[in-house]
């Protein structure tokens, strides 16, 4: 009984995070809990603006206002358990939620500004044979309040610093498929790009999918500005479903079916992440084949070739030559395609979706073993 109970209050510190709510969201909640409307302006600025973490110290709220919220209201349901800092900056937090799931998230130090790869689910189901990310299956999704709050724990970060900087782009990248947790990660872009609050431009936000088809419709008709990123990492289907197992599902004529569809709706470039692998998919016939594969949509598509972060669990993957990804970057460039090599970031701190979780895991089941031996 007390395990059921403890369990219950879990949920409800997971759904009940004051960062889940769009201001409008909150504004019908103080309506029907007899509170006046303007009440969220407020609250809202003292959240993302002031960026205060206690009820109380939201110095022009009514005391029953304030009780209110401390009896129906948490603030951040992540506490850190890990943070690392690489040699560029590059910094990674290992969180834990409130039900005990571990996820990540990471700041990187760009050209244009400090961005944030945020986690949508607690493992993941897509079964991408290269990924650390899958090596736990989904456990569950993460809510909107926790989605935006490993947001304000990195700003919190940013702010204790007293430099004044503050997170400009946010790309929904990390641990989990964001459109197999659809509603709330739009819920999340409402909130994170409200102009009142944390203000993050729909052109700053970037989503990432591995081609749920019937999702990028979905989100086409949205029309919210927000960057659509596509995982592709091979041009075939037979080599494609080989290392990502979401192509048997949806195979790439599903995939470019919904990809035109939202050129069509949205008028908006896409870029196709494609991660290097070496000789899986990196040879002169898989870019000459990438090449004739976007040539429909070469005005407004964009590769990112992405050099392979290597994982324990999957000793049959290793990254490209820098020959390899040079050589399949150049044909696909002279292909008349916008290709780039994507930037290395937070190398030496195991920075790729999923490492720091899979170690930390990896050590407390040695750790049981150790144990249970004794």
């Amino acid at each position: 009984m007390a395990t059921g109970c403890a369990a219950a209050a879990q949920e409800e510190i997971m759904q009940n995070s004051i960062y889940g709510l769009t201001q409008p969201q909150l504004q019908d909640w103080l309506l029907a809990h007899g509170q006046k409307k303007y009440r969220a302006a407020q609250i809202w600025q003292w959240l993302y603006q002031q960026r205060v973490t206690d009820f109380a110290a939201m110095s022009n709220l009514p005391a029953d206002l304030v009780t209110l919220l401390n009896t129906n209201f948490s603030f951040s349901p992540l506490t850190v358990v890990q943070k690392l800092t690489a040699t560029d900056k590059t910094t990674k937090w290992l969180f834990r939620m409130a039900d005990g799931l571990l996820i990540e998230t990471v700041l990187m130090y760009m050209d244009y500004g400090l961005s944030v790869c945020v986690t949508t689910q607690s493992g993941c189901n897509i079964g991408c044979t290269f990924c650390a990310s899958g090596l736990i299956r989904k456990q569950r999704d993460l809510t909107s309040g926790e989605i935006v709050a490993q947001i304000m724990q990195v700003q919190h970060y940013l702010d204790e610093a007293g430099d004044g900087e503050r997170v400009s782009h946010i790309v929904v990248m990390g641990i989990g498929e964001p459109f197999d947790n659809f509603t709330n990660v739009i819920n999340f872009i409402h909130i994170i790009n409200d102009q009142h609050g944390l203000d993050i431009g729909a052109r700053h936000i970037t989503v990432s999918t591995s081609g749920l088809a019937n999702k990028i419709r979905e989100f086409a008709d949205l029309h919210l500005q927000v960057n659509l990123a596509i995982s592709l990492h091979a041009p075939n289907n037979t080599l494609r479903s080989s290392i990502m197992r979401i192509n048997r599902a949806w195979p790439l004529e599903k995939l470019f079916a919904a990809i035109d569809y939202y050129v069509q709706t949205t008028n908006r470039r896409i870029t196709f992440e494609y991660i290097m692998l070496n000789d899986v998919n990196d040879h002169p016939a898989e870019a000459r084949e990438l090449v004739q594969l976007l040539t429909p949509l070469k005005q407004l598509a964009f590769v990112n070739l992405i050099p392979y972060n290597t994982v324990v669990e999957h000793p049959q993957y290793s990254r490209s030559t820098p020959e390899a990804i040079a050589q399949f970057h150049n044909i696909v460039y002279r292909g008349g395609i916008n290709c780039v090599i994507r930037k290395e970031h937070g190398g030496d701190i195991d920075a790729a979706c999923g490492q720091l979780r899979s170690n930390m895991l990896r050590k407390d089941e040695n750790t049981i073993g150790v144990r249970l031996a004794q």
